[in-house]
């Protein structure tokens, strides 16, 4: 049965309730620390050998999809009747609007060391130690809209770039591809600082702290970002009827990204999954 992924700001307070609860069960499982685990393991930059699945490559929209789905099942296990909302940052665009409310997922960090205190993800409230990181932070952190540095959230207008290219990635299929639709909402751009952090990277930057690297999965707005950018790829391909995920083939040898990217058919890690078997999500779920 098809079920519904909502605008997370127009969740009851049953729904946020119910939310909050399934993701603290899992955390108190042990099973939300194996979603961070995997998503550090999986972050390959530019600079690394070996294939790039998750980051800097065409299969960035595919992996998170599953990587999105697998999180949702285990929610639904928890509690049938959860789905994953997601943050339309073109529109909450505050460190005070949903979702950083003290019923969903708490304010920014203290200013002195950036912990969060306040909501139910706050380390005071003993149910979310971050136990899987590249520091040994124990508590959660945030630094929304960096106010000593501060960016701006993306808007509607910074996305038009992206949702008007009519081509899926080009070459040469990584961080510095000016063209192709993954890029431009993945947000690799030219150059150092703010002004090379675009759409998606520029909300991990905007959100802060743990959310900046290959641990942010440690904060929970990783699902509602990613539930977003999840929702703008559907938008995508119904404003380019036809278009398909690219390389459609194995990149050709002598290339110098071959066997660092995933080709439509083949097998996307950890999963027995290509990026073709999902392109399509209209029989899982669909977006409110």
């Amino acid at each position: 049965m098809v079920y519904t992924r909502k605008d997370v700001s127009t969740l009851t307070r049953s729904e946020r309730r119910r939310l909050v609860n399934a993701l603290l069960e899992l955390k108190r499982r042990g099973e939300y620390d194996a979603f961070v685990r995997t998503h550090i393991d999986y972050y390959t930059p530019d600079g690394e050998g070996g294939l790039r699945a998750a980051h800097m490559s065409p299969s960035f929209l595919p992996w998170h999809r599953r990587f999105l789905l697998d999180l949702e099942n285990a929610l639904r296990r928890v509690d049938e009747s959860v789905t994953v909302p997601y943050w339309d940052w073109t529109r909450n665009r505050t460190p005070t609007a949903v979702p950083w409310t003290d019923d969903l997922l708490g304010g920014t960090g203290r200013s002195s060391d950036r912990q969060v205190t306040s909501g139910p993800f706050a380390y005071g409230r003993g149910m979310w130690t971050i136990k899987v990181g590249i520091t040994e932070t124990e508590f959660l952190t945030r630094d929304l809209g960096r106010p000593r540095d501060s960016i701006a959230l993306p808007t509607a207008r910074d996305l038009e770039e992206a949702l008007n290219d009519p081509v899926y990635d080009t070459a040469p299929w990584n961080s510095r591809s000016t063209k192709g639709f993954r890029n431009k909402l993945e947000g690799w751009g030219p150059g150092r600082g703010a002004a090379s952090w675009r759409t998606h990277n520029r909300v991990h930057r905007w959100v802060g702290g743990h959310m900046m690297g290959g641990a942010s999965v440690n904060d929970p707005v990783f699902w509602f970002h990613h539930a977003f950018v999840d929702l703008l790829w559907s938008r995508w391909q119904r404003r380019h009827p036809g278009a398909r995920y690219l390389p459609a083939k194995p990149l050709a040898r002598g290339d110098a990204q071959r066997g660092r990217v995933v080709a439509r058919h083949q097998r996307m890690p950890p999963w027995d999954v290509t990026p073709d078997q999902l392109e399509d999500h209209s029989q899982i779920y669909r977006y409110a």
